[in-house]
């Protein structure tokens, strides 16, 4: 059988099994055909490849000027798919099981302080209420708020926030039930500044010309999926960050599901709890938080013992 089809039979098995999404899947479809065009050009197959070839890879993934983490993401989608074929009697062995992975250091997250996403937001809501402006702007404007609440009132991933129907802006609770990772369903509580910023949005987005009536899109847009794109809002976020005079660098989706988990554990929320916001399935992901939990303890000692300020 073919390289191509083998991987097509992992990608179903992904898929089917797993649950994994469509960025997943072509994110290890995009990895594992430059391994197979690796080992091609060598004149070997993914039946044949061993583990001297498999580390001969990982050296060409270096010397193209790979990051550590781009080189360990490969390897992994390598590994997961001999165990695969080995699995399913593709291959007699795995050739991966000896091969260590490139050191890497865990970075941490870019965080943003409570005062910057303040800031933000106060930016984001400047000019909604004013109905001397022309209502295109005055929508736009409400659209980014409503995105920026609730992304730092929820921690949702930013998928599942473009992604959002209608019907969340319209329900009278005060959580949301939000479908995430491998179909894997979770609640997230809604602020009252969150839900406020959706009535908002969603009484501008269905006024006057040009309202989209008919959408079950939350957020409709002119795309391919029909709703707004990761890409458009990291792109508003970034002008947002200019104007409210912070550094667009420092700015993205992510770092806001950062800034909501960070700030939460500053304020002494649990860390299980956080993990299950998050929509993590593992705790260890949610580790990458411990800098702050260290800061709080730290703190905690300073400012509750008795002998903190001897010595």
């Amino acid at each position: 059988m073919r390289d191509d089809r083998l991987i097509a039979l992992y990608l179903d098995m992904l898929a089917a099994e797993r649950g994994a999404s469509a960025n997943t899947l072509a994110a290890y479809g995009r990895d594992l055909e430059d391994y197979t065009a690796f080992l091609a050009a060598a004149g070997t197959g993914l039946r044949r490849a061993d583990a001297a070839m498999i580390r001969a890879y990982l050296q060409d993934v270096h010397t193209r000027g790979f990051k550590a983490s781009s080189a360990a993401r490969r390897l992994s989608a390598v590994r997961q798919l001999h165990k695969f074929l080995y699995a399913e009697g593709y291959r007699g062995d795995d050739p991966t099981g000896a091969i260590e992975g490139p050191k890497q250091g865990r970075p941490l997250p870019k965080v943003l302080s409570v005062a910057e996403v303040d800031r933000l937001i106060a930016t984001a809501h400047e000019g909604i209420d004013d109905e001397k402006r022309p209502l295109r702007e005055r929508r736009r404007a409400a659209r980014l708020a409503c995105l920026l609440e609730l992304i730092y009132a929820t921690g949702l991933r930013v998928s599942e926030l473009v992604s959002l129907p209608v019907a969340a802006a319209r329900t009278k609770e005060r959580f949301l039930l939000v479908k995430g990772k491998g179909g894997k369903e979770r609640l997230v509580p809604l602020t009252g500044a969150a839900r406020r910023a959706m009535r908002t949005w969603l009484d501008l987005a269905t006024t006057g010309e040009a309202a989209d009536r008919t959408s079950p899109w939350l957020f409709p847009a002119d795309s391919e999926s029909g709703h707004l794109t990761r890409q458009a809002f990291a792109r508003e976020l970034k002008d947002l960050a200019i104007a409210a005079g912070l550094d667009p660098a420092r700015v993205s989706p992510h770092v806001l599901r950062h800034a909501f988990a960070s700030h939460l554990l500053q304020n002494g929320a649990d860390l299980r709890i956080v993990q299950e916001l998050l929509g993590h399935a593992d705790i260890a992901t949610t580790q990458i938080y411990t800098h702050v939990l260290d800061e709080r303890l730290k703190a905690m000692v300073r400012d509750l013992h008795p002998l903190a300020d001897e010595g």
